[in-house]
């Protein structure tokens, strides 16, 4: 493998890695989800404005009408998707919520079938009932780390933010011709305006820990893993990004295993895999989309962040 070749790598991997880790930073942060949502746009969008201006591509962008209205939809969506997966980690677990999470590249090929008349194949329809099905699984057999059962309500938050992450990432098909550094800066600003008033009820954390867990949020698991993300996905293949984007979630797993103490039940784990086995699955001919993504993306690689992940 040439060096070509492994420095994507390194990128993509060092990137799904992080995503797997912020349910962690978002519980250490002991911030409500408005404030931890507001916290990842502020400073991530920050220094994602600073790269965009530092490479002279936010002073030589000039949107149509339809461009940024669309941007500010998807941002609003992104945003919306981030504050429903927080909120979920605190209702169920870290590895539940993000595993439910990753049905969304699923409900995105719904969407596109819905509003732009893409076909959906068949094996795409058996696949998502496999995944549905996993959830189900989940929802029944799923214990949080008090050893009670998960809160159903933490795993329809999940499945809400997966529907508005893939609305985001339906939004971004719109977008290809945007380079996505500069579609996230937006979509992050939009996302630091509109939650800035839900800090009267949900504020910011009075410790200086807190306060910090977010900036790591902000610096590493936004800014950083969006450059990572998008200078990497571009040069890998399909299958690669697939196979590699398992580290988001087998990573949420482990962690909140060896940190919070949650033990999978059989049924539980079977049900994970399934998702996981329908939803990453590569599909031939098919790249899915990031937000702020050009077409060589892959829907669920945030996390959210972009982030995302």
């Amino acid at each position: 493998m040439t060096n070509s070749e492994t420095r994507p790598l390194l990128q993509w991997s060092a990137a799904m890695a992080m995503s797997g880790t912020i349910g962690a930073v978002v519980l250490e942060s002991g911030a409500a989800a408005p404030a931890v949502a507001f916290a990842r746009c502020f400073v991530g969008g920050a220094l994602l404005v600073l790269w965009c201006l530092s490479r002279g591509w936010l002073q030589a962008w000039r949107p149509s009408r339809r461009d940024l209205g669309l941007a500010v939809l998807g941002g609003l969506f992104l945003v919306g998707n981030w504050v429903l997966l927080f909120a979920s980690y605190a209702l169920s677990s870290i590895s539940v919520s993000t595993v439910v999470y990753h049905t969304q590249p699923l409900i995105l090929v719904g969407l596109a079938a819905a509003f732009l008349g893409e076909k959906v194949a068949k094996s795409h329809l058996a696949r998502a009932a496999i995944a549905f099905g996993g959830v189900a699984l989940i929802s029944l057999s799923a214990h949080g780390e008090d050893g009670k059962p998960v809160q159903l309500a933490g795993i329809g938050l999940a499945l809400g933010a997966a529907v508005l992450y893939a609305g985001a990432s339906f939004v971004a098909k719109q977008l290809k011709h945007i380079r996505p550094h500069l579609l996230a800066a937006v979509q992050t600003t939009v996302g630091a305006l509109v939650l800035a008033p839900l800090l009267l009820v949900a504020p910011l954390p009075t410790t200086t820990s807190g306060l910090l867990w977010l900036v790591l949020l902000g610096t590493v698991h936004t800014a950083l893993m969006y450059v990572l993300m998008y200078a990497s996905i571009g040069k890998l293949p399909t299958t690669t990004v697939a196979l590699l984007s398992y580290l988001y979630p087998v990573v949420a797993v482990l962690v909140d295993i060896a940190f919070y103490g949650h033990r999978p039940s059989w049924p539980e784990a079977v049900g994970m895999l399934a998702v996981l086995a329908a939803a990453l699955a590569p599909q031939r001919g098919r790249r899915s989309e990031v937000p702020g993504g050009n077409g060589r993306g892959k829907a669920g690689a945030v996390p959210e962040p972009a982030a995302r992940k």
